[in-house]
């Protein structure tokens, strides 16, 4: 394993918790786990622990969970701990240059893209949106700026013409920890020889928001199966009917087979799914939920409703 290392994790959601448990898995030394503080969840709005705090209970490791790093204490908490390094996955947390630097080998973030491909919030979404054939993850050494420190390691995974957010994030979060347990003897000895991101080629993944789930039926019907499977499981593609929101959860475009008809105009209904024509080509809705039901198949929803000739949007 090379030279052991007094490792501080940071990571909140389920994402950051196939790397940690990579690291304890592979015998690293973790001292001390930092997690974003509970949150209120479900109907009861029941204070919460994140994944990874679930599973720092297990272990019974410290845990800390810091608002912010603002405050003077927890700074020098930090800076206490006397640790080698620390290892950094989606915690949610801006580090400043105390922390960065307390670790006397840094700080390392798995980042969910290939950099400088889709630095920020949202790299999984933004890279089916864009239609990317390939994404992966990148071990990276981390700096003031946004996603822009050296690049350490990097492995790629093929995005899938049927891969949504949810199953892309669980592929890459699985990479990420096979990346991290790869890279650490090199971070451990120096072995690893740092490059520099090229700034020429960076791209920005903006932070996702419930109005970008919003479906335009002017558009191409692949831009629209794609804006439906980076937007699962959140925010969910959605379109209006009837003064409410339908959620559209699957999808597939198809070729053009019918007389044009205006964008958002249901053309055919049948089991196979509702077809729906867009700027380019029909939209076939698969899998769809109204308020307050769940989702359900095509089939099942047209048992009931009948959307033939509609105008959605």
């Amino acid at each position: 394993m090379g030279e052991m290392l007094d490792i501080l994790f940071a990571g909140t959601p389920d994402f950051s918790v196939a790397p940690f448990r990579a690291l304890l898995d592979a015998g690293h030394s973790v001292i001390g786990v930092y997690t974003q503080p509970d949150r209120p969840a479900g109907r009861g709005r029941k204070l919460t622990p994140s994944p990874v705090k679930q599973l720092v209970l297990e272990q019974g490791l410290p845990i800390y969970q810091p608002v912010s790093f603002k405050g003077e204490e927890d700074l020098r908490t930090m800076e206490s701990l006397g640790a080698d390094l620390m290892v950094v996955v989606a915690y949610g947390l801006i580090l400043p240059p105390r922390v960065l630097a307390a670790p006397r080998l840094g700080c390392v973030n798995i980042h969910a893209s290939l950099l400088p491909r889709w630095r920020g919030a949202a790299p999984i979404q933004r890279a089916i949106l864009a239609g990317d054939v390939q994404t992966g993850v990148t071990i990276m050494q981390m700096e003031a700026g946004l996603d822009s420190g050296p690049i350490l390691l990097s492995k790629g995974c093929p995005i899938g013409p049927s891969d949504t957010a949810a199953t892309l994030h669980d592929r890459l979060s699985m990479l990420g920890a096979e990346a991290l347990i790869e890279a650490m003897p090199g971070i451990a000895e120096g072995g690893l020889d740092p490059v520099i991101q090229d700034e020429g080629s960076a791209t920005y993944a903006a932070k996702l928001s419930k109005d970008d789930a919003r479906i335009d039926w002017t558009r191409p019907a692949a831009a629209l199966d794609r804006q439906v499977r980076a937007f699962n499981p959140w925010p969910i593609a959605q379109t209006d009917w009837q003064g409410k929101s339908l959620r559209i959860w699957r999808s597939e475009p198809l070729p053009p087979t019918v007389k044009p008809s205006p964008p958002g105009r249901v053309v055919s209904c049948s089991r196979r799914g509702i077809d729906v024509a867009t700027g380019d080509g029909l939209l076939r809705i698969l899998e769809l939920q109204v308020p307050g039901k769940r989702a359900m198949g095509a089939a099942d929803f047209l048992n009931s409703q009948d959307l033939s000739g509609v105008l959605l949007g």
